[in-house]
């Protein structure tokens, strides 16, 4: 009943930018939080950045300063503008939300989805 639909990412000098999408879709009420995750090779799943349906954002220390979360509740899409990109950034990002769905008449359930994933890879 929800997709999550990313777009952006692919190959980058260091230094570079990049800007990810994540279009949420489907019988949503609300979506809160927001956020974005990564998995290099070899190493855990680790939060990235996180945003609140008010705004209130969070990112990892290893991206502060050079990464940008943000989100067009209209939407509902998030984005991540990746600047002054490093190598060490290079892994797949995957978008995550915390959705409330309707259901039949007034029932709601709500329940974490996940997009597809896409490589952001930075060359050195």
């Amino acid at each position: 009943q929800v997709q999550l639909v990313q777009s952006g990412g692919g190959l980058v000098q260091a230094g570079g930018s990049l800007r990810l999408s994540c279009a949420a879709s489907g019988s949503i009420f609300s979506i809160d939080p927001m956020c974005w995750y990564r998995q290099a090779p070899g190493k855990q799943r680790e939060l990235v950045a996180a945003i609140t349906r008010g705004g209130r954002t969070n990112c990892a220390d290893s991206v502060r300063g050079r990464f940008t979360i943000s989100r067009d509740n209209a939407k509902n899409t998030v984005y991540l503008q990746m600047n002054s990109l490093k190598p060490e950034d290079t892994a797949i990002y995957y978008c995550a939300a915390n959705v409330t769905v309707r259901t039949y008449g007034t029932s709601r359930y709500t329940r974490d989805y996940w997009g597809q994933g896409t490589q952001v890879t930075v060359s050195s």
